[in-house]
């Protein structure tokens, strides 16, 4: 995990698919805002597949929500946690129904937040004059807010061999953000951040239909169509000593449509053919103003409305050949076009790509029982990019917000890129794996990724119609090709079957680990660090459950750990990362069938982390960020 989102293969940002029910996530999801309660398992796949999407570079994470019941449901939990200042309280309350053919489940979940982040910056750059200056700045961030889910889902099965599915995500908060620093000037003339307060909401609606109609034995039609609404506003000002100095005002609202189908047909005892579409159409709108004083700073661009439109469409075949009793295969093709717009004050910017990505997936079994496999599988997949980074419109420097000045390669304004392709990877997975008598497993596998026209923000000194002089400017470009590969251990299983010299095999305790070891390099950048941004050369964790001899209680833990790396972002620009460590323990007890309690903390003993950026000219900007533990108590009752 790194800033809520999940990571595979070292990779973030865009490179894992998240889905929801075998659906993208909307726009800006969080795990976080998805109450466990509402999950039903979580399936991780290492490779894309035809009837998804292919964009999943790094793999695929898919959440699967829970079904409605088969019998009436009554749940009710409630938490409380504490991370900083005053705790904060959390409750769902789950109803689940069944008349007939209908079956209902209505999730319900309120939720609050409060986290403080403290940090201390030093800076090594060119001042509000141009010369040479070194501060030091000690800041103190807090953010709270709560929120509401709403998981609606009704099934009805028309027929033994008809079903229709309807199922929605619904979601409301607020946020807010307060920041304060205490400046210590050591040389010249520095600029600083001021203090500020901000606050903002989101809502989101997504509504999914789903109809699966088995024609026979071997013939399954399904038709999906969903929508998915999301605003977001966004309102805060800095204070300088007298009065308001800086307030911005922004919007901005995502609305997509979507819709798709398969067929899928037993040819023979070996093969199940399946062929499908897949269309999508996404749009975000954005608003801003941003005001010195009153002023607008950017007269140009300032309340004028931006968007951007992506609209994909998808064929896809694939053949799922049981070839004999130890080979098995999975062919595929998918076929997607993807056409991006982007609208601002501007003439309308546009542009077309074909994506063909052929999978091939082979398993072969080594015993009879297949509890010792071979995958091995040869695919290509994408990362489109994201609707916000097309926008061509400017965001000042929050430091050098004076356009009539220069302002630093350390903070540059930013502005989107519309004629950004999608990154095109063609990959390699091999893996072994041994499934153990009792349930466990032991796998090796190594990766290996091409990856063509990489995305990647770069920071130039350029002419802009905001400024009369020569600004620094962070843009994403289809920056150069790269490569990454791999190597994953993974084990897991009861202690007694994986260290049977060390365990008693009738001991309830279960072990997992895994080590990763990652290794990349950008082809437009000189080594040892052209690595991948934020891809770490290797990770660890570690975890354990236990269930007490005796007593209804479950005790368990986990580690995970990175080693910290450096990552040359640019010709100019290096980017150090400090060491990243998180322990978390738990404890549940079962009270009766129906009641249970669960006690957790998260990033027991945390470490301070630290990130130093260095520019070619000798400049640098080292951030060191306090790491926090929170608490947690939860009880579950079942009505």
């Amino acid at each position: 995990m790194q800033g809520n989102a999940p990571r595979m293969r070292g990779l973030g940002s865009g490179y894992t698919l998240i889905l929801i029910n075998g659906d993208p996530a909307p726009p800006g999801f969080a795990l976080d805002q998805l109450d466990p309660a509402q999950v039903e398992r979580i399936e991780v796949t290492k490779g894309p597949t035809a009837n998804q999407s292919a964009q999943a570079v790094a793999g695929a994470i898919n959440i699967i929500l829970k079904d409605a019941p088969k019998v009436s449901q009554r749940d009710l939990r409630v938490g409380m946690g504490y991370s900083v200042d005053r705790p904060t309280v959390s409750g769902s309350w789950t109803l689940g129904e069944k008349w007939d053919g209908f079956s209902l489940s209505l999730p319900v979940s309120l939720f609050q937040w409060r986290n403080r982040n403290d940090t201390v910056a030093w800076r090594s750059a060119p001042g509000l004059d141009g010369l040479a200056s070194l501060s030091r700045q000690q800041g103190e961030s807090l953010s709270f807010g709560h929120g509401i889910n709403i998981g609606p889902r009704l099934n009805w099965r028309i027929s033994d061999d008809e079903t229709l599915t309807w199922q929605s995500f619904v979601q409301k908060g607020i946020w807010n953000n307060q920041a304060s620093y205490q400046n210590q000037v050591l040389s010249g003339n520095p600029s600083l951040e001021d203090d500020g307060e901000y606050r903002g909401g989101w809502q989101s609606v997504r509504s999914n239909l789903q109809w699966v109609n088995h024609l026979s034995g071997a013939e399954r039609i399904e038709l999906k169509a969903g929508l998915s609404a999301s605003k977001g506003s966004f309102d805060g000002q800095s204070a300088g000593l007298v009065q308001p100095q800086r307030r911005i005002i922004a919007d901005n609202a995502d609305l997509s449509l979507t819709q798709a189908g398969n067929y899928s047909r037993l040819l023979n005892a070996e093969h199940s053919l399946t062929v499908g579409w897949d269309l999508e159409w996404r749009q975000r709108d954005e608003k801003r103003a941003i005001t010195q004083q009153g002023v607008p700073l950017l007269a140009d661009f300032e309340g004028q409305p931006f968007a951007a439109k992506i609209a994909r469409r998808a064929l896809f075949v694939q053949d799922e050949w049981e070839i004999n009793k130890q080979w098995s295969t999975y062919l595929g093709v998918r076929s997607e076009q993807i056409a991006s717009e982007s609208d601002g004050i501007a003439n309308p910017l546009s542009n077309t790509s074909n994506v063909v990505t052929p999978m091939v997936h082979l398993n072969y079994k080594l015993d009879a029982a297949g509890r010792d496999l071979i995958r091995a599988s040869v695919t290509r997949s994408y990362k489109a990019p994201d609707l916000s980074a097309l926008m061509a419109r400017p965001y000042l420097s929050s430091q050098f917000a004076d356009t009539s000045k220069t302002n630093t390669e350390l903070s540059p304004d930013r502005m989107g890129n519309p004629a950004l392709l999608p990154e095109l990877a063609t990959g390699l997975d091999i893996a072994f794996e041994k499934y153990l008598a009792a349930g466990g497993l032991i796998s090796v596998g190594v990766f290996y990724r091409k990856v063509d026209d990489l995305i990647r923000s770069v920071t130039s000194l350029q002419s802009v119609a905001w400024s009369g002089v020569p600004r620094w400017v962070s843009q994403p470009v289809n920056f150069s090709k790269a490569m990454t590969r791999g190597l994953e251990l993974e084990v897991k299983g009861r202690a007694g079957e994986l260290v049977p010299g060390l365990f008693d095999p009738k001991l309830p305790l279960n072990l997992r680990g895994a080590v990763n070891f990652y290794q990349s390099s950008v082809e437009a950048l000189p080594g040892p660090n052209n690595r991948l941004d934020g891809q770490q050369p290797w990770s660890g964790n570690f975890g354990f459950d236990y269930r007490v001899s005796g007593l209804p209680l479950m005790l368990g833990g986990s580690l995970a750990f990175t080693p910290g790396y450096t990552t040359q972002q640019s010709l100019s620009q290096a980017l150090d990362v400090s060491r990243s460590r998180s322990v978390d323990l738990f404890a549940q007890w079962v009270m009766s069938p129906k009641v249970s309690a669960r006690v957790s903390v998260n990033n027991l003993a945390p470490v301070d982390n630290e990130s130093l950026t260095q520019t070619s000219d000798g400049y640098a900007s080292n951030t060191l960020r306090s790491g926090r533990s929170s608490f947690n108590f939860g009880v579950e009752i079942k009505l």
